[in-house]
């Protein structure tokens, strides 16, 4: 019972804006299927509604299937020692102690790597002892921890380290909801630039796209990256394909730390000064002020980047025209709106 569901054809995914959607994996309970233990479901409107104008998710309830019924017993994550001593954490029912479920659901992940392979991110179920992405209650000689990881979960990551992952009840918080989306879109625009073949100059121009996005999570980092993608084939004459792994782990390292308001000002500033001989003095100090009241946190973000789009579309420059820091993901999302 490994089978995946396809939900591109769902009845939530009828209005979109977009043919061709993003693929990525989800809880099969975040959808509204009636595949929890006690036969309910954790529907989230906004996962379906709202990112699912622009996601095709391929649900999948792994204690569904390794042969757990509906209804079923609950499970638990337990151990004699903390994690963090060295402790082994199983997977066994809260009732039945002979119910062990713990290399029942680390297989089911592995079996599922054909398809994860193909996936741009992936949509977890908090809490869940087989999909809870972090924190999830492990029980340590009966007193319970935050310590655990769901064991689906926890195999699937290990396998695609660089694939975006996030919980449905962390999609509620403002900055971890845009991060999210911004890496599935990164991602999946590496993803495309693979099916065309990659180049360094493609590299090259994959970093130059994404440079200002770097920079806003992490000036540091970022420059760091460009540093070592510069030298690569000039002075370390690497070998394209080991180096673009080695590249992307740590571009989606970077993209994992959430952007500042710090550096979201420095970024902005920056972008200013491709207008400072193009645009009127008046013009010129609403952006200052615009910028300086975003950085006080007097207004979100889409203030200052709707005021730059104005003026890049008035005043085009090929540089951040082609630069994704602008257009991150969809407006329609309003992911902007609250950071």
């Amino acid at each position: 019972m490994s089978e995946v569901q396809q939900t591109d054809k769902h009845e939530h995914d009828t209005d979109r804006p977009h043919a061709h959607k993003i693929p990525i994996g989800i809880s099969t309970c975040l959808l509204g299927e009636r595949v929890r233990f006690d036969s309910g479901h954790k529907h989230n409107s906004y996962i379906t509604k709202t990112l699912g104008q622009y996601f095709a998710f391929q649900a999948f309830c792994p204690e569904v299937a390794i042969g757990l019924g509906i209804p079923r017993e609950p499970i638990r994550l337990v151990s004699d020692k903390h994690p963090d001593e060295g402790g082994v954490i199983r997977c066994v029912g809260t009732k039945n102690k002979t119910l062990d479920v713990t290399e029942a659901l680390k297989n089911i992940a592995q079996e599922q790597a054909h398809w994860h392979k193909d996936l741009c991110g992936y949509i977890l179920k908090k809490d869940s002892p087989s999909c809870g992405m972090e924190r999830v209650k492990a029980y340590v000689n009966e007193h319970p921890t935050r310590a655990g990881t769901g064991l689906y979960a926890q195999v699937m990551m290990q396998n695609f380290p660089n694939l975006p992952v996030e919980e449905e009840g962390r999609l509620g918080d403002a900055r971890l909801r845009e991060n999210f989306v911004k890496r599935v879109f990164a991602y999946h625009r590496w993803v495309q630039e693979h099916k065309t073949g990659l180049s360094w100059n493609k590299l090259y121009q994959f970093h130059a796209q994404h440079k200002l996005i770097l920079m806003s999570h992490d000036q540091n980092l970022a420059r760091d990256l460009g540093r070592r993608l510069s030298q690569a084939a000039t002075v370390e004459n690497k070998e394209l394909d080991a180096f673009q792994e080695e590249y992307f782990s740590d571009f989606m390292r970077i993209l994992k730390k959430i952007a500042t308001r710090k550096n979201h000002v420095n970024v902005l500033q920056h972008l200013q000064g491709y207008l400072k001989k193009k645009i009127a003095p008046q013009d010129k100090q609403e952006l200052c002020d615009t910028i300086d009241q975003y950085a006080k946190g007097l207004l979100p973000l889409i203030v200052p980047i709707t005021l730059l789009r104005h003026y890049f579309r008035v005043h085009p420059d090929s540089y951040v025209e082609n630069s994704y820091y602008l257009s991150a993901h969809p407006s329609e999302l309003a992911l902007l709106n609250n950071i």
